[in-house]
């Protein structure tokens, strides 16, 4: 939605010479409009779009602040302050006419806010001497010249809202026959109130209900509420729809009425969490202390923190949590112990908290007397989640397949699924890909014999068997489950179930070269992240975000590079699978900036010394980083361990893809010692092992690096069919690239290497002569420092990101002259 009104906005801009959008008060906006304006500011049109909006700095909430100093940082905000407005503007433009003293009087008073000029001007001679709440004021001043019966029906419609009828008005402000009829025409003519659809009434604006129903006697508001509640109870109306006025009448604990916001907190669980967490503490605040309602206010707080969970406030569900575990004892035999420390784990576990979840686990499992089978069950998937990311699989293996083993003893179908799409993951992450593979069918299986209301509570299994099926490479069965999760996730949450979801889909979308969805889908679950306060979970949807922008964007543009910066100073000194792959993303987005050394730096942060911190199933494609840098370094010696690594280790996994990046690294050494011909042709190879598996990314990439160092004819297939796989999928950094080595061209070649100082135009042609970074110094008389950061100025300029690349492009630059 967000992203279909920006596109709307830029529509209507174009209709004429540009669109302002002007937004007063903006301190009073609903949280799905400031959640757009967020949108907008993280997100601008591409087109003359101007949003000026007003605000009051004290009564701003802080999300809407953080968007807006966000958009200020980034250049899409300019803050004005506004200060007061001059006395002679002030005086002519509202109170033409007015005597100077009088005028200077009021003035000095409202210290040049105009608004409170105004209201001074009004409450003149009425023995006020300072403002009364500005606008608030005001509108109370339309209603002073009401009747009773006027005043008390202006406040009915404020207590009744969307359902205010005759019928329920003439229950909340009661008069003589035909008096109700005749008060609304005179409302009607104030323009205070405005009829609507079906003979309903409501006031002229939102803010003036608001004012309203502040304003109006306490215990009268009481009054109405109450009977606004029972006169929609006869009326057979939805708990949901009574739980407003049952709240608002509740002065004191009453069953009844708790148990209508119970009833509409237990109907609104499913699609609107807030509102059921909201009943629920409505609730909670009532309810009596003491031993008889400590069971039912224990309940109750669970079922709230399952609630915001629900609605990504992970925080508060933990916390409310965290109560409910350090009051029940160990011993109760109610079930709300181990379902409160299941939740809680899970909450700490998508908070980043991996360490803290898993202790509280064990000591749970491991307490005495054991917790019901059922419960063990619980338990034992959530340790089995929450485990492996601040420790290896292997450590945990045992006790998921202990998980699995229970489920299948108790003939829980669900419960088994989700043990097995645990299993799936980790043995696919760590590759055990033939035991990935088994438990990821198995647990599909499973899947399909489940009711819809068990598959509702499944989206975080399907967004596992989704991450399996990717680091399998089997890319439509990770589609598939990124799909039917998200139809889910989308309907009943929770949402940090719906961001990993988006990032399966964007994963697959990435590879098989869908660029331009991807990047929609990583967007939209870097809002979510945001929102939840996970850094984690924020970490792994920029890294994913950057590595679509990498290969969506043209050669040199840096959005990509600071999108990766983002999410490895968001990931920390973590050492989880997320924080790893964020800092792997910055040694990728390093690399392609032209800055071979701060990619390699990156990728050995997170590969750690002995290279546990690199995902087993695809360190081919991360060892393929650090020897393209080390080989743009000018050191590819040292890079021929990283390369044999890579090498064993795509024989080893006999994935496609992870293949086609061992080949890419031995390429590049080739390459770097003259040997271009053979690396032509393992580019080629790359090329054939990515098309196996439909990487089409990959197969573009290896085609279009192959095609600057085949022969001709070959070269030029290569070029055709790597452009064409790049274009169509949106791949711009690749078809940038191709348009630098083309090789085919009928057209005169561009200048040689335009753009390049003769420092660097030197450099460049000592790389073509195969001259290693030390070299180049010793024969320039430079330091090899110098020599580095002029290869950096020179990889961002012309758009290549190798030594082999940039010696080809010098080549050809140099028959061109």
């Amino acid at each position: 939605m967000h992203r279909a009104t920006a596109r709307l906005l830029a529509a209507l801009s174009r209709t004429g010479s540009g669109l302002l959008i002007a937004l007063d008060d903006l301190h009073w906006a609903d949280p799905a409009s400031l959640e757009l304006l967020d949108h907008l500011v993280r997100h601008p049109p591409h087109a003359p779009v101007l949003i000026a909006v007003a605000r009051r700095d004290r009564q701003t909430s802080a999300s809407l602040a953080a968007a807006l100093t966000r958009g200020v940082d980034t250049g899409a905000v300019l803050r004005l302050g506004l200060g007061p407005l001059p006395e002679r503007d002030c005086v002519e433009r509202l109170a033409p006419g007015l005597r100077p003293a009088r005028a200077a009087r009021l003035y000095a008073a409202s210290g040049g806010n105009p608004l409170y000029f105004l209201t001074l001007l009004q409450q003149d001679g009425t023995g006020a001497r300072s403002p009364l709440g500005g606008l608030g004021s005001l509108l109370l001043d339309e209603l002073t010249p009401l009747t009773p019966a006027q005043r008390r029906t202006v406040e009915a419609v404020a207590v009744l809202g969307d359902h205010a009828t005759p019928e329920l008005l003439a229950e909340l402000a009661p008069g003589p026959a035909g008096e109700l009829d005749a008060t609304l025409r005179a409302l009607a003519l104030r323009d205070l109130a405005r009829s609507g659809p079906a003979g309903s009434w409501t006031l002229r604006h939102p803010v003036l209900r608001t004012v309203v129903h502040e304003n109006a006697d306490h215990r009268s508001l009481i009054r109405m509420h109450r009977t606004a509640a029972e006169a929609l109870a006869r009326s057979g109306a939805p708990a949901p729809v009574r739980a407003h006025h049952v709240e608002q009448a509740l002065t004191g604990w009453d069953p009844a009425g708790a148990a209508v916001l119970l009833e509409a907190a237990a109907l609104a669980s499913a699609t609107a969490p807030a509102s059921s967490a909201h009943w629920l503490a409505a609730v909670l605040r009532v309810l009596p202390d003491g031993p008889r309602y400590a069971g039912q206010r224990l309940s109750l707080m669970l079922d709230r923190a399952r609630a915001l969970s629900v609605c990504g406030e992970l925080q508060a569900g933990r916390d409310l949590l965290a109560e409910v575990i350090d009051t029940v004892p160990p011993h109760d035999d109610s079930g709300l112990r181990p379902a409160a420390v299941t939740l809680c784990a899970s909450l700490e576990r998508h908070l980043g908290r991996y360490a803290r979840a898993e202790a509280l686990l064990r000591r749970e499992l491991s307490r005495s007397p054991a917790p019901p089978p059922a419960d063990l069950l619980a338990l034992g998937i959530e340790l089995g989640s929450s485990a492996p990311h601040s420790t290896p699989y292997p450590t945990v293996r045992a006790d998921v397949l202990r998980t699995r083993d229970l489920a299948r003893r108790l003939g829980d179908g669900a419960a088994e699924a989700d043990a097995l799409a645990l299993m799936a993951l980790g043995e696919a992450y760590e590759g055990g890909l033939d035991a990935a593979a088994r438990y990821a069918d198995r647990a599909d299986a499973l899947l399909e014999t489940l009711s819809d209301r068990d598959l509702a509570l499944r989206g975080e299994s399907r967004a596992r068997l989704s991450a399996a099926s990717f680091y399998l490479e089997r890319y439509g069965e990770a589609e598939r489950h990124a799909d039917r999760g998200l139809v889910l996730a989308r309907r009943v949450g929770p949402p940090h179930i719906l961001s990993h979801l988006l990032q399966c889909k964007a994963n697959v979308l990435m590879s098989t070269c869908r660029l331009h969805p991807a990047l929609e889908l990583v967007e939209e679950a870097e809002t979510i992240a945001r929102g939840i306060g996970s850094p984690d979970l924020l970490a792994l949807a920029l890294a994913n975000k950057a590595q679509v922008l990498l290969a969506s964007l043209p050669p040199g543009n840096p959005e990509s590079l600071a999108v990766a910066e983002e999410a490895a100073a968001v990931a920390g000194p973590r050492t989880s699978w997320w924080a790893s792959l964020a800092w792997c993303v910055l040694g990728f987005a390093a690399l392609f900036a032209g800055n071979p050394e701060r990619a390699r730096t990156a990728m050995l942060r997170a590969a750690r010394p002995d290279l546990s911190g690199l995902q087993p199933s695809m360190r081919p494609l991360f060892l393929e980083v650090l020897v393209t840098a080390t080989v743009a370094g000018g050191d590819p010696g040292s890079a021929d361990g990283w390369a044999a690594l890579a090498t064993a280790d795509a024989q080893r996994l006999g994935l496609p893809t992870q293949r086609a990046s061992a080949l890419r690294s031995t390429a590049q050494l080739l390459a770097a010692r003259g040997r271009t011909a053979e690396a032509a042709e393992a580019y080629a190879r790359a090329a054939g092992e990515a098309a196996r598996s439909g990487a089409t990314l990959w197969e573009a990439q290896s085609l279009l690096l192959g095609a600057s160092l085949a022969a001709d004819g070959p070269a030029e297939a290569m070029w055709h069919r790597g452009r064409a796989l790049a274009e169509s999928g949106g791949a711009h950094l690749l078809t940038g690239f191709a348009d630098l080595i083309r090789t085919a061209a009928p057209a005169p070649p561009p200048p040689p290497l335009p753009g390049l100082t003769p420092r660097e135009r030197e450099i460049a042609a000592l790389v073509a002569e195969g001259l290693t970074t030390s070299a180049i110094a010793a024969r320039l008389h430079l330091s090899p420092r110098t020599v580095d950061t002029h290869l950096s100025h020179i990889y961002r300029k012309t758009g290549v990101t190798t030594r082999s690349a940039l010696a080809a492009l010098t080549a050809r630059a140099a028959q061109a002259r």
